[in-house]
């Protein structure tokens, strides 16, 4: 069965964004054998930061819904980018962070932002695990971030 995430991409009226670089010593994806682990991505749509401050409070739970799509679309530019569509077997699992005020208690309806995307774009190989943690504090005020690792076919310059 053959997908085409471009074409899906295209017909949800959605683009991949530039990818952006790693803030600080680490690469944006690590790949090990046929595993690859993208760094955490955040609401930067071509290097402009959206959707900053604390869900429940700037950030309405709709807000946070699509900048967990804009995560999921720069999880996916690194893949494309780094990787190839066509080499994504399947994506295994996702961390989603947040920030939020403390009466706040929507967090898997915001987190659907990015596990709706994937499996819309990437079909039954967006299928996927999560965990989902509230934290105090997210680097720039993002009010969410995304992890991600994928199984990808197996390849020689891939080997490490």
């Amino acid at each position: 069965m053959s997908i085409d995430p471009n074409k899906n991409l295209s017909e949800l009226g959605l683009e991949l964004p530039r990818v952006s670089i790693p803030g600080g010593n680490y690469v944006s994806v690590n790949i090990r054998e046929n595993i690859a682990y993208v760094a955490i991505q955040f609401p930067i749509l071509n290097e402009e930061y959206l959707h900053q401050g604390r869900l429940g409070n700037e950030i309405t739970t709709e807000q946070g819904y699509k900048a967990m799509e804009l995560c999921a679309l720069n999880v996916l530019a690194q893949m494309d980018k780094i990787v190839g569509f066509d080499q994504i077997i399947g994506l295994n699992h996702i961390d989603a962070y947040f920030q939020s005020s403390n009466k706040w208690d929507e967090s898997p309806k915001v987190i659907d932002g990015a596990s709706d995307l994937f499996v819309k774009v990437l079909e039954e190989k967006g299928k996927h695990s999560r965990s989902i943690f509230g934290v105090e504090k997210l680097p720039r005020n993002f009010s969410v971030g995304l992890t991600a690792s994928f199984t990808i076919e197996k390849n020689e310059k891939y080997l490490q």
